[in-house]
């Protein structure tokens, strides 16, 4: 989700759900310790509870750069071995590292010894074609006597040559049993799903067999489905949202990100591109919204605009 779930859009994503627990797109090592680390860790307030995801495979810069969002004020601190993108790869971290069990545990010792909140793994089933259950078995076991206890699992492999990202998370096919098989395996540790949940039903049928579930474009594709989760899965029936108040919330928020920092509303309003999906109007919605002739106006006011369009198309 690099480059999608930044600080606007995790922001957005709280309007709609009180409880979920929201992640950081990758922040690398390398962006931490030698970039600029206000940019790359200031978060709203209101995120949490967050996690921080980090890209790396040296266990003392991962240790640095937990430590950081340790005293950020992060609640989780994630390490991705999932990405397989040739750029990722090109830095030896990302789905690669399922490959070094070893490195990977001495980088989750790292951090583990570095911070106070949970440090936890995010990675694939295996890599290239091999369906071999014992690799990841084993993953996960010596990852997780390092001090892992959460483990988020795509439920495919991840092809290191041959395939865009797109196409990894297309092409390989989904095997949720090899996660379930993980659960039974170490039922002490908190194992979560991912990859190719799209539905309320395919999330409780996954909560039947494992902990958690993780969902990443299909949130930012289909926003308003997260409005749905507090009730459905957290107990939490206390809110009564509509799609119209949380625009009028982002375009708040808008406003404030302008005067504070001088940000552009069209930074932020493209995160919330996909709130009307499904509804008459839809198109013109988002058209207004995504009209760069318009930056001058002041969010209130291109949301204006954007409602005239949808009651002329309806």
């Amino acid at each position: 989700m690099m480059d999608w779930t930044d600080r606007h859009c995790r922001y957005f994503h709280r309007l709609l759900s009180r409880h979920a627990l929201l992640y950081t797109e990758m922040v690398t090592t390398g962006a931490l310790v030698h970039g600029n680390v206000p940019r790359h860790l200031d978060y709203n307030p209101e995120e949490h509870p967050v996690a921080l995801q980090l890209g790396g495979s040296d266990p003392a810069e991962l240790a640095q750069c937990a430590r950081l969002g340790g005293q950020w004020g992060y609640d989780e601190i994630n390490l991705n071995c999932g990405c397989p993108s040739e750029r990722v790869q090109r830095g030896s971290f990302g789905a690669c590292l399922m490959a070094e069990p070893a490195l990977v545990a001495d980088c989750v010792k790292a951090m583990v010894d570095a911070v106070g909140v949970p440090v936890t793994v995010k990675h694939r089933i295996g890599i290239d074609q091999a369906q071999d259950y014992a690799f990841v078995r084993d993953f996960v076991g010596t990852v997780s006597q390092a001090g892992c206890e959460v483990f988020l699992v795509h439920a495919r492999n991840a092809w290191l040559k041959g395939l865009s990202p797109k196409e990894n998370r297309e092409i390989p096919p989904l095997r949720y049993e090899t996660v379930y098989r993980l659960k039974s395996d170490f039922p002490h540790l908190t194992i979560a799903a991912n990859g190719g949940i799209r539905t309320d039903a395919q999330v409780t049928a996954q909560l039947e067999r494992v902990d958690g579930v993780m969902i990443g474009r299909e949130a930012y594709h289909n926003p308003w489905w997260l409005a749905q989760w507090d009730a459905q899965f957290f107990a939490d029936t206390s809110r009564d949202l509509s799609r119209e108040s949380v625009e009028a919330q982002m375009t708040d928020y808008m406003a404030r990100e302008a005067a504070q920092r001088g940000t552009p509303w069209s930074a932020i309003a493209r995160h919330m591109l996909g709130l009307r999906n499904g509804l008459p109007g839809a198109r013109r919605w988002r058209q207004v919204w995504s009209d760069h002739n318009l930056k001058d106006l002041h969010p209130r006011e291109v949301m204006a605009l954007a409602h005239e369009a949808v009651e002329q198309v309806a």
